[in-house]
């Protein structure tokens, strides 16, 4: 083993994002630093030893999570297994935390300090989780800004630094981009369980939209790790879908007048490049009729958190329909003034995250204390 080793570990597809982030900015500062653990594309690009892999475990919901019970617990124990037997001198944990607070015992376990990057939502549900973290968390790194006054609520401290998607667009490159009247992007997320109810109500809304106004272009982006063939085989319309790769998307997200997407990560991007956004989700009955009963915050979609009101409309379950998306998307199509509201509304919105530097920051954060 080299002298310093961090395993990271990352559980979804965002989190291997600013994974490899967050490993380029360690590797700046501290040139001799190996890493190994669990991630994606975007990590193992970035030099991870690759244990497992975080395409195997990107599942979503409360009911969806147990037909993959037995896959999880096998790649925890081969977990705790490598991390007594490598000893790595940190562990980086990032979101995920239904799978990443049991790695976090593993390592507490063996004395391993433990760095959290990007604050597991507790503030939605599971508050009382705050007093895990206090335990077996050396450091929680944080990057929204509401959550400082979160934990303090329970006498924690955290280190906020900004958030890392400020670093991840160009802003030169898209600043002067000017939205294409007509051209709508549709992001229906990175996972099955996402996909496969959305993109048919995506084409169900493209088919309303596309009868009264023909002018209409549809693009899919597809998300790491998504296949080509299956979006389209889920696309149930005549009216023609352009599929784009996820290279370049920031662009093509900005130079669309409109998008649909599924809640997550994708709806911040979308806010901080400035293009409005019709927010869709849809679990399965039980998962959402969970979720009501936990979840204790008034939106879903980050933008709104951080807006505190509806900025982008969120439409879930019954309502991630397509049907009620093309409502939605007339009244921006055609409403110059309400969709110019919500352009100047996500213009305040960039300022409200920080300045770019978050992985750098991070990656001070963990090395200073190590």
């Amino acid at each position: 083993m080299p002298s310093t080793t961090i395993w990271m570990n990352a559980g979804e597809m965002s989190g291997d994002m600013h994974g490899g982030r967050l490993m380029a900015a360690l590797r700046t500062q501290a040139p001799e630093l190996a890493f190994c653990g669990m991630g994606g594309p975007e990590m193992r690009e970035q030099g991870l030893d690759a244990v497992l892999r975080v395409e195997d475990l990107s599942v979503m919901g409360f009911t969806e999570v147990f037909g993959h019970i037995p896959r999880i617990f096998q790649m925890l124990k081969r977990i705790k297994l490598e991390l007594a037997e490598r000893r790595p001198d940190a562990v980086v944990l990032i979101d995920a935390p239904e799978f990443n607070f049991r790695v976090a015992k593993h390592a507490h376990a063996l004395g391993i300090p433990v760095y959290y990057y990007i604050s597991p939502k507790l503030w939605a549900w599971r508050t009382g989780r705050a007093k895990f973290i206090a335990k077996y968390i050396t450091r929680m790194i944080s990057i929204l800004p509401f959550e400082i006054a979160f934990y303090k609520q329970f006498g924690m401290e955290v280190d906020y630094v900004g958030n890392p998607l400020v670093d991840m667009v160009d802003w030169q490159a898209i600043d002067h981009i000017t939205p294409m009247p007509g051209r709508i992007g549709l992001l229906p997320g990175s996972r099955r369980k996402e996909i496969e109810p959305l993109m048919p109500e995506y084409a169900k809304a493209a088919s309303i939209l596309a009868a009264e106004m023909p002018h209409l272009e549809f693009h899919c982006i597809q998300a790491p790790g998504v296949d080509r063939e299956s979006l389209q085989a889920l696309w149930q319309s005549d009216v023609p879908l352009t599929i784009h790769g996820p290279l370049d998307r920031y662009a093509f997200m900005r130079g669309c007048e409109m998008l649909m997407a599924a809640s997550g990560t994708v709806t911040l991007e979308a806010a901080l490049i400035g293009t409005p956004t019709l927010v869709a989700y849809r679990l399965s009955k039980l998962s959402y009729a969970i979720a009501k009963r936990v979840v204790k915050v008034p939106y879903v979609a980050l933008p709104n958190l951080i807006m505190e009101r509806e900025v982008f409309p969120e439409l879930l379950q019954e309502k991630a329909d397509g049907s009620v998306l093309a409502d939605h998307a007339r009244q921006w199509l055609t409403n110059p003034a309400a969709i110019g509201a919500v352009r100047d509304d996500l213009a305040k919105l960039r300022t409200m995250l920080g300045e770019p530097g978050a992985p750098d920051r991070a990656a001070a954060v963990i090395l200073q204390d190590l």
